[in-house]
């Protein structure tokens, strides 16, 4: 709760079984900083405040999945126009009764389980020519083997990226098309964007002229969050030098950042964990090592010192196979059954075992519904 409150806002409430915690401004702009918004619900409370908050629409880019309900003394058009462009989902007027509370409740968790549960994954390489793509590909297709709901591969390099190439596709439109239209980025119109591959999965593939706008953090969370809400999987292909979509990813469950036994490269998944780390959290990072050899100088325990992780996953050096796989567009988890195959479906089982496992919890959205 933002703003003065009150005692009968606080018992109606309590009285749904919801925790109430005041927030100053100041608490406010300290949430939009951070990677976790420590609520499930904001209340704003405006009936004795002259204005919204300033970093009202900071906290809702950076917590997108965190409703806000804005209570006032009056539906003043100005400041409800004002709300909405800063993310609020509900305004109530004074005075506020139990119904009209629980209504507005409603609405927000019909909202919210109206989204499918939807999960994003981003494949990050230590630097160029590490095998992300393959990895991204590859994982994607297995993903889209594994379960109803679709998968979807987004080639997030803004130029020359080469996963359409992997997939043998022939892509009409790409990411471009999607971030340069994020106002009608509703589920047809995504889907439309989107290239179906011979593998199953869906691609929106990387473009192949300049953007014709500017790419902010808030363009691609709104294609992520319109990706997620189409697709069971997402999978994001990412370029790791690319900071301004590193910034817009709040929705990816888990980063797997690829690196190989290269000193250079190991350098560089150090400062790209860290990052991650330092904006989303070291949880949702997992680190994997391509093209792996038991004989090269630096051992996988030398690669977790520098680094600071340990590694999740071995990837076995096979160019005969990833060459071949590239040449003919057929990503090789479909049929080959190499060590190469086995340690990249067994990454995407793990994906899919984890959001199978976070499934079915109702959280603040199955009280504001009121008791079952």
């Amino acid at each position: 709760m933002v703003g003065p409150g009150g005692r009968e806002i606080e018992q109606l409430l309590r009285a749904r079984e919801l925790t109430v915690v005041a927030w100053s401004d100041q608490d406010l702009a300290a949430k939009s900083q951070q990677t976790s918004p420590a609520t499930d619900m904001l209340m704003l409370d405006l009936r004795a405040l002259p204005r919204l908050p300033v970093s009202l629409e900071a906290f809702t880019r950076q917590h997108p999945s965190v409703p806000v309900l804005l209570l006032l003394l009056w539906l003043d058009p100005a400041i409800m126009l004002e709300a909405m462009r800063s993310g609020v989902k509900e305004c109530l007027q004074e005075p506020v009764s139990a119904e009209a509370l629980a209504a507005a409740f409603a609405r927000i968790a019909a909202s919210r389980d109206a989204r499918p549960a939807g999960d994003v994954f981003a494949f990050l390489g230590a630097k160029g020519g590490v095998g992300t793509t393959t990895a991204a590909v590859n994982v994607a297709t297995e993903l889209s083997r594994l379960g109803s709901g679709g998968t979807l591969l987004i080639d997030f390099h803004l130029a020359y990226g080469d996963a359409a190439v992997f997939l043998a596709a022939e892509p009409t439109f790409s990411v471009a098309d999607a971030l340069e239209n994020t106002h009608r980025l509703d589920p047809a119109f995504l889907k439309s964007l989107c290239a179906k591959t011979k593998a199953g999965l869906e691609l929106l593939a990387s473009p192949n002229r300049a953007l014709a706008v500017l790419v902010d953090a808030g363009r691609v969370r709104t294609l992520i969050d319109a990706a997620s809400r189409s697709f069971r999987y997402v999978v994001l292909d990412l370029c790791h030098t690319d900071p301004v979509v590193v910034d817009g990813l709040d929705a990816v469950k888990k980063f797997v950042v690829i690196a190989n036994q290269e000193l250079a490269t190991v350098r560089g998944a150090s400062r790209i964990a860290a990052t991650l780390n330092q904006r989303y959290g070291k949880e949702r990072v997992v680190l994997a090592v391509s093209r792996y050899d038991l004989q090269a100088g630096i051992g996988q325990g030398d690669i977790e010192r520098v680094v600071g992780w340990k590694v999740r996953h071995l990837l076995p050096s096979n160019y005969r196979v990833a060459l071949e796989a590239l040449n003919t567009g057929c990503p090789f988890v479909v049929s080959n059954q190499t060590d190469l195959s086995r340690a990249l479906k067994a990454l995407a089982r793990e994906l899919a075992e984890m959001s199978e496992s976070n499934k079915g919890t109702r959280g603040i959205f199955g009280r504001l519904r009121g008791r079952s």
